[in-house]
């Protein structure tokens, strides 16, 4: 009943991404929120969610039911990873800062890398959203951007050769000087968390974030300052908001073109302490102890994250490009937050189908849906070794981050 209990008050019926009215029909396309599930899935806003079907409602407020939001608003405020989101350099309000490659070189600046150097002075590349991609810092680069390319807003991909050499950087379309952002270069941080922050849910992937070394950024890159202390515990973040599991809930929240901070808040991450929990598939190890080599080898692969891996407590040299190696290892952690986020088998089967730019892509590439395949073959390993209480087995030969897998490259820079 209503407040006067005179009339009955039903829950609402949604329905979205509807386009034919022979569609009102469909059982699947309808759902019920009432406001606890409203407020559970968007604890902050208690705005309405967006579902394309009743089971991605069912499956998002299952993840939600498991996995706490990023940051729940107070008071009191629950924040475990003590993280902010905030943006460096507007391009266009900031642009008196930023040089160009030509005028540095005239003015006598030396490229080293991907920094230009004069002195005990540096002028540090602008990093922009889309020269970065999940685990890798080297995705996109303005050297060699073809005109056609600088119409569509896109950026020359580093090939398998350049990522083998760990000297070899991206080009930014600017650089700034140091001297504009001290408060940066005096935070004693060697890497910033970072997302492209202009997206769709309807692209190859919709939430992309990578570590990145310590360098200005654009305002479409925001940064995640995360608690000074988090040093290694980064790189779980990092990979929990690279999976598809997150990547599946995210969809559900972005209706435009933007990951906006008050969405990213309030998408589910697993908080630091999970990560010090026995692993259910290897029990002789931490989470955490299971997830940091398969990060360390994705994200390690040149000298420019040297400090940050050291932060981590490796000392070695960065790791070689192997494409075949970083496969398995994205499938293997996909796979473990599958589980860590509480998706039955038929489930992930489900979410990895309606990824569907990237299921196409396959298709035409390889003849099937590779990742969907070998991301299940790997969870139900895991669901064995989980059933019969042994540990799971790496299907890489030598393990994730084994030093044999080190850059020889690396190696010869070293000695």
């Amino acid at each position: 009943m209503n407040g006067s209990g005179d009339f009955p008050v039903y829950e609402p019926d949604f329905a979205f991404f509807l386009h034919q009215t022979k569609e009102l029909s469909n059982p699947d396309k309808h759902f019920s929120l009432c406001i606890e599930d409203i407020a559970l899935i968007n604890p902050n806003t208690r705005t309405c969610p967006i579902f394309r079907s009743k089971r991605d409602m069912e499956l998002t407020k299952a993840v939600y039911e498991k996995v706490p939001v990023l940051i729940k608003e107070g008071p009191p405020e629950v924040n475990p990873w003590n993280i902010r989101f905030s943006t460096m350099f507007h391009m266009t309000n900031d642009s008196h800062l930023f040089r160009t490659f030509a005028q540095l070189e005239r003015e006598g600046w030396k490229l080293r890398g991907n920094r230009f150097d004069m002195g005990e002075a540096h002028c540090l590349p602008l990093y922009e959203g889309k020269m970065i991609w999940h685990f890798d810092h080297r995705f996109g680069t303005y050297d060699g951007q073809t005109q056609a390319q600088a119409n569509q807003g896109k950026l020359p991909e580093l090939t398998q050769e350049q990522h083998l050499d760990p000297h070899q950087m991206p080009l930014p379309q600017y650089w700034v000087h140091e001297e504009h952002f001290p408060k940066i270069m005096l935070d004693r941080r060697n890497a910033f968390l970072t997302f492209r922050d202009i997206t769709h849910s309807d692209v190859l992937r919709t939430a992309i974030f990578s570590l990145i070394p310590v360098v200005p950024c654009g305002n479409n890159l925001p940064v995640a300052w995360v608690e000074s202390k988090y040093k290694r515990e980064l790189t779980f973040l990092s990979a929990s908001l690279s999976s598809f599991v997150f990547d599946y809930v995210a969809r559900q929240k972005v209706g435009g073109t933007h990951i906006n901070f008050f969405i990213a808040n309030q998408l589910p991450v697993l908080s630091p302490q999970q990560y010090q929990t026995p692993c259910a598939w290897d029990s002789t190890r931490t989470i955490g102890n299971w997830v940091f080599p398969r990060i360390l080898e994705l994200t390690y692969t040149a000298w420019d994250l040297e400090a940050f891996a050291q932060d981590c407590g490796y000392d070695g040299p960065p790791f070689r490009w192997d494409e075949k190696r970083r496969f398995f290892l994205r499938c293997e952690l996909d796979a473990a937050y599958f589980h860590l986020y509480g998706i039955e088998h038929e489930d992930v089967d489900y979410i990895m189908n309606t990824f569907r730019v990237w299921r196409e892509k396959e298709e035409k590439q390889f003849g099937e849906y590779r990742t969907k395949r070998v991301i299940l073959e790997i969870y139900d390993e895991m669901a064995l070794a989980i059933e019969n209480g042994r540990a799971y087995g790496t299907r890489l030969m030598p393990g994730p981050a084994d030093p044999a897998q080190a850059n020889v490259v690396a190696q010869q820079h070293a000695s």
